[in-house]
């Protein structure tokens, strides 16, 4: 099992003939059981040609009648990307995972209003994707440092996505899906959406969750991990100084009022019981010791 997008998920890319919506899905559709995954592409300039095979169709609704695609990546520039996942969203589709970044704050404001009670998730944006290893990749991270397993993850950082799945392979752990939620101050899921998930999917045996400054969302995961959580979690947060004196942390992360600091959200979340480090090059120690 996994989380949000296996081997039989249908994904349209919306930006498709674009050379970032290009790029992308080349590599995802060469990614496991990508070439059966990826089915097709939406531009309505360009409806009735194909990128590689790949048919274009003028509108997410008919992308999605013609080839049963149920999930969409959007790579569409940041003036109209809202307006494509608004699209996405009116055709009732199951997911949309937008990677664009620096759409106006105002115009995801909006489509997150307009998404209120309707059946679609969004991931994003301005994040990396979601990846269940050996099966699918959605998104920008790469296939290659990813490998089944048990361990799932959830991270605002893309970058530290990368990192803390690379120490998990150092340690022999896999994983289960790895979903990057991005850093932007207005999104989709949250990191307890996606803990939700990972609680109830039986592949996964443990949860690690990257979190950054700004906001609260890592306290309010944590405070519902305390209350509900069946499996061990690991926790951390970028923003806490590292040894050479840098700070790590995402542009979009602000800290309000003194609130929202990485020394704050680690308390919390050691209050909780989840067990924490303050070090990016722990994380993989961190997760094994915890299985044990």
């Amino acid at each position: 099992m996994a989380i949000l997008i296996d081997r039989n998920t249908r994904v349209m890319t919306q930006g498709i003939t674009g050379k970032t919506g290009q790029f992308h899905t080349r590599l995802c559709r060469d990614y496991a059981n990508g070439k059966n995954c990826f089915v097709a592409g939406v531009n309505p300039k360009r409806a009735g040609e194909d990128f590689e095979g790949i048919p274009v169709f003028a509108t997410v609704r008919e992308a999605k009648e013609a080839t049963g695609a149920t999930v969409s990546v959007v790579y569409v520039p940041p003036p109209f990307a809202a307006a494509a996942i608004d699209e996405a969203v009116d055709a009732e589709l199951d997911l949309v995972i937008c990677i664009t970044e620096g759409i106006p704050i105002r115009d995801m404001i909006r489509t997150c209003y307009r998404m209120r009670g309707r059946k679609t998730r969004l991931i994003g944006p301005n994040c990396p994707g979601v990846i269940t290893p050996d099966e699918i990749k959605i998104g920008i991270m790469p296939g290659y440092i990813h490998k089944k397993g048990c361990i799932g993850v959830v991270s605002r950082s893309g970058t530290l996505t990368y990192e803390a799945v690379a120490q998990l392979m150092e340690q022999g752990l896999g994983q289960s899906t790895c979903v990057g939620i991005g850093g932007d101050p207005v999104n989709g899921l949250r990191h307890v959406d996606v803990m939700k998930l990972f609680n109830e999917d039986e592949a996964t045996d443990a949860v690690l969750m990257v979190g950054e400054i700004g906001g609260s969302d890592e306290e309010d995961c944590a405070r519902w991990v305390r209350d509900n959580m069946k499996k061990p979690v690991i926790g951390f947060i970028a923003g806490v100084t590292a040894p050479e004196g840098k700070r790590m942390g995402h542009a979009g992360a602000v800290i309000s009022g003194g609130h929202g600091t990485a020394q704050e959200k680690l308390a919390v979340m050691e209050e909780c019981g989840i067990k924490i480090t303050r070090s990016p090059a722990e994380l993989g120690k961190v997760v094994k010791s915890a299985l044990r």
